[in-house]
């Protein structure tokens, strides 16, 4: 069967201490499991799209607990590799509040996923019918290997006729900013939809612009992707957000409306964004794909997790306008 999309990454085991503790102080932990790219796929999945999500895992019971939680999420694990004697990634994440930002810890070297290279995976035959594959910058963060099977995971997805997308989600505690600057610019020119934020752009490339517009025409020429894919957020408080989404294409910026965040959880937040934007994208309307990238990127940070357990009537009454009561 072939799948509507296909997104490949890593998928590691989140711990995190209950209650806005520190590490220090955790007697317990709370569980859960997250990866930029199998965030996107559940979006989709829960958008009533076909998604599967490749990628790479330890035989043990983590591993089993992250295959286990793919299919109840609705996503296919058809293509997961199951690897004996390797090591899951796991990151651990303190919640913040103002002044104190949350915070990342990762224990992820050497991962199952690491070791991912070209020819890990039969790219022609896992693409094969697919409408649109994706990536990010995360994965082609982890090691060499990973870089060069992005690479090759874009050009089979290309060659296949599906839609490509990457989100450059930089992560500065992954690689340097001139190693990633250099990846990148020989992974973008396989891309046809690009999620990248002004800061990235600025960070990454040294591109700028008097706005998103212009940004966004900048990496349009520079790489020769088709449609740019933004994020506009202003931070009041670290539980306390504004919300909206961006897009690019074809000489055209359109702009979402805005969403005041109660933030219960924001990772996963931008993940969501790029699942609404992917299917708005699928139906081949730009306006569609940043009116439901914000809905369900909004919504996500509503739910605690990284995974979008977001309904598409949820997304639908948020597009509605509809208020808070509670509905019985």
């Amino acid at each position: 069967m072939a799948h509507d999309v296909i997104a490949f990454g890593e998928v590691m085991v989140r711990l995190a201490p209950p209650h806005f503790q520190r590490l220090e102080q955790a007697r317990s932990l709370d569980v859960e499991i997250g990866g930029a790219e199998l965030n996107t796929a559940v979006g989709l999945a829960r958008m009533g799209r076909s998604a599967a999500w490749v990628g790479r895992v330890p035989d043990n019971p983590l591993g089993k607990l992250i295959g286990n939680r793919v299919r109840e999420a609705g996503v296919s694990d058809q293509f997961v590799q199951y690897a004996p004697d390797e090591r899951c990634g796991l990151y651990f994440l303190e919640f913040g509040a103002a002044p104190r930002a949350s915070s990342v810890l990762y224990d992820r070297k050497d991962s199952a996923a690491s070791a991912v290279q070209c020819g890990t995976f039969d790219w022609p035959n896992i693409v094969a019918g697919a409408r649109w594959f994706h990536v990010t910058g995360i994965t082609a963060a982890l090691s060499p290997g990973t870089a060069e099977a992005v690479d090759e995971a874009l050009r089979a997805a290309r060659a296949a006729g599906a839609t490509t997308s990457f989100d450059l989600n930089y992560r500065a505690k992954l690689w340097p900013r001139e190693r990633a600057s250099e990846v990148l610019a020989l992974l973008l020119p396989a891309v046809d939809v690009l999620f990248a934020s002004e800061a990235d752009a600025e960070h990454l490339f040294g591109i700028t612009g008097a706005s998103f517009g212009e940004v966004a025409a900048a990496l349009v020429a520079r790489f020769g992707v088709r449609t740019v894919i933004g994020t506009r957020r202003d931070a009041e408080l670290v539980w306390r957000n504004r919300f909206a989404a961006l897009g690019y294409s074809d000489g055209r910026a359109v702009e979402s409306a805005a969403y005041e965040l109660e933030i219960v959880d924001r990772l996963g937040g931008g993940d969501a964004l790029a699942a609404g934007a992917i299917h708005g994208l699928l139906d081949g309307d730009l306006q569609k794909a940043v009116d439901y990238g914000a809905a369900l990127g909004a919504l996500k940070h509503t739910i605690p997790g990284d995974l979008p357990w977001v309904s598409r009537e949820e997304v639908d009454a948020a597009l509605a306008g509809r208020g808070l009561r509670v509905r019985r």
